[in-house]
């Protein structure tokens, strides 16, 4: 019986050839040689694609670049993040570089400075994006053929064309969700507490707003134009309840921001959930907070191992269209808010009124 021929391994010839370009030019693209035009980059890769030949095992560097970008400290949250990446790395076998990165989102691209680790294609093969990012430097990433994978909550504008992978935490689902559930506890004068020139607080306030409205119900909001969420917090919770109509709930955009409604619905004399109740988002800090804060429960560790998967994917096959992800979230019910009646909104105000005399 006549043995099958052994399956010829592809090489560099071939893949020069289909593309129709030099060895010598295939060689520089495959080892992630960025000053090769991204019109031949492009190309090469789709030749190696087509050709079935698994770029992320063919490479000898097995890197991915955590990229932080314009935080000046980890969040909790983005902490979390990396946890997921790097345990999903390890468990591919792939190594993770973590970079700090401050640029500013009004700059054209042309005028951006990557940091030159990940300009080093034989060392880094694709860029995970978290803290806050713009179209400007995804149109870079682009230029550069750089496959990135960006958290898609905390990206600021939208880019002109959507070619990069993104991943997102459906906290405006998750939002309308917490609004619903307050108003099914009585509460019918609901504050929201966030900056809504921050992306993910405006996600989260699309979906309180989509409840109050299809409940009948007035939105009140309090944007504080700050990047720190315990700021953001007192100073919005101090607004709302110096209004003539206070709420008898706040939902903070995040746990942190929750933090800072806490210390001052107790410095204005009140108790929760006694007097006000307290939603947040994202649980981080919730059950740390006393009484517990009910919360929007996210899952940054999976979507982390999720942006590293769809790295290695891009990775393997270029020619991929975007792909888009989107994790859904959990309610996370604990003590911080309690069902009342009408009476107890003026129950509040009297409440306010005697804090205010005394």
């Amino acid at each position: 019986m006549k043995k099958d021929a052994p399956k010829k391994k592809t090489g560099l010839r071939e893949i020069a050839a289909l593309a129709k370009v030099s060895v010598t030019t295939a060689s520089r693209v495959l080892n992630g040689n960025n000053r090769v035009d991204p019109a031949i980059q492009q190309k090469v890769l789709q030749a190696a694609a087509k050709l079935d030949v698994d770029l992320s095992k063919r490479n000898k560097t097995k890197a991915l670049a955590f990229l932080l970008s314009n935080r000046a400290m980890l969040h909790a949250f983005h902490s979390r993040v990396l946890k997921g990446a790097e345990a999903c790395c390890a468990a591919h076998g792939w190594d993770m570089v973590f970079l700090s990165f401050s640029y500013s989102p009004h700059m054209p691209w042309q005028e951006l400075y990557l940091p030159k680790v990940v300009q080093r294609r034989d060392m880094v093969r694709a860029v995970i994006l978290a803290g806050t990012n713009s179209s400007n430097l995804l149109e870079l990433l682009e230029h550069r053929g750089i496959p990135s994978v960006v958290l898609g909550n905390n990206l600021i504008g939208e880019p002109k064309k959507a070619r990069y992978d993104v991943i997102f935490s459906d906290e405006t689902q998750g939002s309308h969700n917490m609004t619903r559930y307050l108003i099914q506890l009585g509460h019918r004068r609901i504050g929201f507490v966030g900056n809504l020139q921050l992306p993910w607080f405006s996600r989260g306030f699309i979906g309180y707003q989509k409840a109050m409205e299809r409940a009948g119900l007035r939105p009140a909001h309090s944007s504080i134009d700050s990047e720190d969420d315990t700021e953001i917090g007192y100073l919005g919770t101090k607004f709302l309840l110096a209004s003539n109509e206070p709420p008898t709930a706040i939902f903070a955009g995040n746990d942190q921001t929750a933090y800072g409604v806490y210390k001052a619905v107790r410095d204005s004399g009140l108790k929760i959930p006694d007097d006000i109740s307290v939603a947040g988002c994202d649980d981080t800090i919730g059950a740390w907070l006393y009484p517990g804060l009910t919360t929007i429960r996210e899952f940054p560790e999976h979507m982390g191992k999720q942006m590293v998967e769809m790295a290695i994917k891009r990775i393997s096959d270029p020619s991929l269209p975007p792909q888009s992800v989107t994790v859904p979230t959990e309610f996370i019910q604990r003590e911080s808010c309690r069902a009342i009646s009408d009476p107890d909104a003026t129950a509040l105000e009297e409440a306010l009124q005697r804090v205010t005399i005394g």
